[in-house]
């Protein structure tokens, strides 16, 4: 898929190891903040990754998002800060890690896939995203700084909505529910994609449809690498007896999990799709290649019995009564032709032609 970085892990490092490809780098990276309760509201960009430390352990709800994972340095910074395990930091940057959930008592780190549509005839985009969640704090990781699908909750935080009285677990749960409602938008266009070309199939089945069809697999591919193991995240975080997610919380997180189960159920049903279209394509040609067949014994059987008469003919003996008669060239014609209209007055009965 395009507009995806593969950060490739050198072998041989230490578990744990905070580089990409081996090394640490030091390149763009833009952390925005914001701190909120039932009255109170900031919002703001950081210019350096120590401003957010005060903000650890204050009575409000702090959500910090950083764009970018190109700098470990600062990923080291908000590591030892907030106290994250080194092989949790690790995965962070390890943007190929599947979806899932650890719970480390003192907070809970969760990983998924945000997927997007490109844009109109583009492709569609999945970033990495990783949520550490804490008592009075969430930090979400983005893997690039091109936007993300957050903005309807940081309008709703901005309007003291339900979400300002409620603490760090609610603004997670908020934030994976965008993300999950994303997928259906995705979702909807692969549906819209895949019945126009499942219409297009029935009426023209043609090598080009086959390979927008293999397009279409390796699509449903991705998203189910990526979507598939949210159910076990949804899941765990629904049972999770961790006191980092208040009770008032686990009635969102059932609906998030009815939703994710949705998803994965719809997703199969389009591979399944996809699969059937395979099979309508080869049939398809099947169908045509036995069309094609038919009509060439047809005309080979027609013409069977007109070679025989003009093969009786052409052998050119002395003694043939017809060849010295004056009607004897129209008369084979006559007889051909009769041959012929009565031949396919027969194929048109048996409903053959």
């Amino acid at each position: 898929m395009p507009g995806r970085r593969k950060r490739p892990i050198r072998p041989g490092l230490s578990p744990g190891t905070i580089t990409i490809n081996g090394e640490h780098t030091k390149g763009p990276v833009r952390i925005t903040m914001m701190d909120y309760d039932a009255s109170h509201f900031t919002e703001k960009v950081v210019g350096t990754v120590e401003e957010c430390f005060p903000y650890r352990d204050t009575a409000t709800v702090t959500w910090i998002n950083v764009d970018g994972l190109e700098n470990t340095e600062v990923i080291e910074k908000m590591g030892n800060h907030y106290c994250i395990h080194p092989l949790i930091l690790e995965d962070i940057l390890n943007v190929g890690q599947r979806p899932k959930m650890e719970d480390l008592d003192d907070y809970i780190y969760l990983t998924l896939k945000m997927i997007r549509p490109a844009g109109p005839g583009a492709d569609i985009q999945v970033e990495h995203v990783s949520f550490i969640l804490g008592q009075s704090f969430l930090i979400s990781f983005q893997e690039g700084a091109a936007g993300d699908v957050f903005d309807p909750v940081r309008a709703r935080i901005r309007k003291e909505g339900r979400i300002r009285k409620f603490g760090s677990d609610y603004l997670a749960y908020a934030l994976i529910d965008v993300i999950v409602d994303n997928y259906f938008l995705v979702i909807e266009k692969l549906e819209e994609d895949v019945e126009g070309l499942e219409e297009e199939l029935v009426r023209n089945a043609t090598p080009a449809l086959l390979q927008e069809i293999a397009a279409l697999k390796r699509r449903l591919i991705l998203l189910r690498r990526s979507i598939w193991p949210l159910r076990e995240v949804a899941a765990g975080l629904e049972r999770s007896d961790s006191p980092l997610i208040k009770e008032n919380t686990r009635i969102y997180l059932r609906e998030l999990h009815d939703h994710v189960i949705q998803v994965v159920d719809t997703l199969e049903t389009i591979r399944e799709m996809v699969t059937g279209m395979m099979d309508i394509y080869l049939s398809s040609l099947s169908y045509r290649m036995n069309e094609i067949m038919k009509v060439l014994t047809l005309i080979a059987t027609i013409f069977i019995p007109l070679t025989f008469v003009a093969g009786v003919y052409g052998m050119n003996f002395e003694y043939m009564p017809e060849l010295s008669w004056e009607y004897g060239y129209f008369t084979v014609w006559g007889v051909m032709i009769a041959i012929v209209a009565v031949m396919l007055v027969y194929f048109r009965k048996r409903q053959w032609v």
